[in-house]
């Protein structure tokens, strides 16, 4: 009994001096894995800072672990479980870019060896559907960095376009900060346009259309030249689009390339006959504009006969016809020789717009031609002279 009372004694003042120390080793690290191992890229060789996302099925935890100098990595402290890994690389943007996808399972406790040889992969055509991934993704990419730039230079030209309406309701003298606009605007629309070209394939079925609108921002600018090469490249590549022939017409006139102009205008008038009136107008009125009187008179003959009924071209052909007509002398009298059709010209202008503006000039070209009618009296080689104020 005194033996039992001692031990119990005994215990008591163990326990007194302190704790007892039992080691157990933590629950979660006994079931960690490690999973290490060695990439080689599609040379064989090893495969440095590249990145290696292994993702757990079960809890969506995601480790990224990058291959050091010799293509060797290690990924500590993964639970056991189903993974997937994807191998990435940086591309020349720094973005990622899938390599190689696979899955695996780890058991906990592990220390397995999980190699990854590219040449070995695309030599199994295990690479394929990655490879077709990664280009998807590129591809996607620049479409929307393509997109960016072109919606940037459409954006550009409308306020360009706004800009040139409001510089023609500005008084001169205050014109000069609103040019500096349609500059500005003009250049950024040259610069994303562009931009939007050289992300573009050379046969993206939509690059007729950047450089049909990269054409219009040069227009814009008055870059007449670099507007009518940028349309030719549009049509080499869809030559069906009839309004990039009368864009080009346009800038061809405006440079003084009367012929190309006219067979550009021609094209567009074979896409589209049913705006031919309209198409030689633009080549009359432009060529007016350019005062190449001459050259005007044959398109405005065109677009009058099929459309009668625009005073403005009958006006505008009027007004060709005086500044072209010759003059002859007999004896010491200069008399003006009018073209055929040039009275009836101003006489539809007035007929069409009778109460108007159009209609208000063909009377005054009707008036002065009246007036010169009477001839000119003068000698050779002597000034008229001059008539004495009342």
């Amino acid at each position: 009994m005194n033996r039992i009372k001692a031990i119990r004694m005994a215990a008591l003042f163990a326990l007194l001096a302190g704790p007892v120390a039992v080691w157990m080793a933590p629950a979660a690290y006994a079931q960690n894995a490690t999973l290490s191992g060695t990439v080689l890229d599609l040379t064989g060789k090893p495969y440095p800072d590249v990145t290696l996302s292994i993702k757990s099925i079960e809890t969506g935890k995601e480790m990224d672990i990058t291959t050091d100098a010799k293509g060797h990595y290690s990924a500590p402290g993964l639970a056991g479980g189903t993974y997937n890994v994807d191998l990435k690389a940086k591309d020349k943007d720094q973005k990622d870019m899938l390599l190689y996808q696979t899955g695996l399972k780890l058991t906990a406790g592990t220390s397995p060896t999980f190699d990854i040889n590219l040449k070995e992969l695309q030599e199994q055509g295990k690479l394929a559907a990655v490879e077709a991934e990664r280009k998807r993704q590129e591809a996607e990419a620049q479409f929307q960095s393509l997109k960016t730039h072109y919606d940037a230079g459409i954006a550009a030209i409308e306020q360009m376009k706004a800009a040139q309406t409001k510089l023609a309701q500005t008084p001169k003298d205050q014109q000069d900060p609103v040019k500096a606009q349609i500059t500005q605007a003009g250049g950024t629309a040259v610069t994303e346009l562009t931009a939007a070209l050289d992300l573009e394939k050379a046969d993206d079925p939509n690059r007729p259309i950047v450089l049909s609108r990269l054409g219009e921002a040069y227009e814009s600018m008055g870059k007449w030249q670099e507007a009518s090469d940028t349309y030719q490249k549009a049509i080499a590549l869809k030559p069906d689009v009839a309004a990039n022939y009368n864009n080009l017409g346009n800038d061809l006139a405006k440079l003084g390339k009367v012929d190309d102009a006219r067979a550009a205008y021609q094209k567009y008038v074979d896409l589209n006959p049913t705006d031919a009136a309209l198409a030689w107008r633009n080549f009359g009125t432009v060529l007016y504009n350019s005062n190449r009187m001459k050259e005007s008179i044959e398109p405005l003959q065109k677009a009058t006969t099929l459309d009668p009924k625009n005073a403005t071209a009958w006006l505008l052909l009027g007004i060709a016809m005086v500044n072209t007509m010759e003059f002859k002398t007999v004896g010491d009298k200069i008399t003006p020789v009018m073209q055929p059709g040039t009275v009836e010209a101003y006489q539809h202008a007035i007929d069409l717009d009778p109460n108007g503006p159009i209609g208000a000039q063909a009377k005054q070209g009707l008036e002065s031609l009246q007036a010169m009618g009477v001839g000119i009296t003068t000698k050779i080689g002597e000034a008229p002279p001059k008539t004495k104020k009342k």
